[in-house]
């Protein structure tokens, strides 16, 4: 039989930088199984975190602390941040579930998301094949890299990939990219693109349109590019060509389920699963105006 104690579940999440942004979407999958479930009168409480700022992380984090809510939602953007938090949360023994990112073996119910090596990995495949010959960057928009695990782990897999073969034609390069407000990046990265032979670029996270608007402007359409993430500006870019492929992580999906997870543990007292991984998709132009918005 299923409690009819009311829950109240806290969600922790990236602010999304504009309204129809990537991180807006988990929340429609959370508010969708919360429609779902009105006879249990749960509660969504959500608390968003700068992404550029890990102090906005721990004041949000401080919130979450504040209202004791019987369960979590948390992206562990920030390894150091979330680690703090979470040692709070099992003190308060307040069960907590991950989307996006993942830290192994911290007490966590349940991770639901992509294996964001395994995604490097077919990264790097993808690369690969598109490319007989020439040099691939690596480019992570991001702040503190050495405290964003998803990312490293996305490096990580299209390094091995390449390590493995034993005819291997490319070298890897990397550049972080903590600031677009100036025009500085990109010179770097065209810098980039003609003294070391780039033919192939990487984009860790769903910045890629950075990079599209880039070759746009320099009117490079040869470069093989590779991003995350099916939010509008990278679609733009894939259906002119400028982006071959999309790796999308169904963030509506990883909302839905991280809800029902501590739903089923919580309010029903049922075993969960401990990991489940989303598809890695490969979208293309192809085939992008198949991957309807979730419902």
């Amino acid at each position: 039989m299923a409690s009819k104690k009311a829950a109240t579940f806290a969600t922790l999440l990236p602010q999304p930088p504009a309204g129809d942004g990537y991180w807006t979407k988990p929340i429609k999958g959370i508010q969708k199984r919360i429609s779902e479930l009105p006879q249990y009168g749960l509660q969504i409480e959500s608390f968003t975190f700068n992404q550029a700022d890990s102090k906005s992380f721990v004041e949000e984090a401080n919130n979450v602390l504040a209202i004791k809510p019987d369960g979590v939602v948390l992206a562990p953007f920030f390894k150091k941040e979330a680690t703090v938090f979470i040692k709070e949360l099992k003190e308060l023994e307040i069960p907590f579930v991950f989307i996006d990112s993942d830290i192994k073996d911290v007490g966590q119910l349940s991770y639901i998301g992509q294996n964001s090596y395994q995604s490097g990995l077919v990264s790097g495949k993808l690369l690969d094949l598109m490319l007989p010959d020439g040099n691939i960057l690596v480019l992570h928009f991001a702040k503190e890299m050495d405290n964003q695990n998803h990312l490293v782990q996305r490096e990580m897999g299209i390094h091995d990939w390449f390590k493995q073969k034993k005819d291997n034609n490319h070298d890897l390069f990397t550049i972080e990219i903590p600031d677009t407000n100036s025009d500085k990046w990109m010179q770097k990265v065209e810098n980039y693109i003609v003294e070391r032979n780039i033919k192939g670029i990487l984009v860790t996270n769903s910045k890629v349109f950075y990079v599209g608007r880039l070759l746009q402007k320099l009117k490079l359409n040869t470069i093989k590019v590779i991003g995350h993430d099916l939010i509008k500006e990278n679609i733009e870019f894939l259906k002119m060509d400028l982006v071959q492929f999309l790796i999308c992580q169904r963030p509506e999906e990883q909302g839905y389920n991280a809800v029902n997870k501590l739903f089923r543990s919580i309010v029903q007292k049922r075993e969960i699963q401990k990991e489940s991984y989303t598809p890695i998709d490969i979208v293309t132009k192809e085939n992008v105006d198949y991957y309807k918005e979730f419902k």
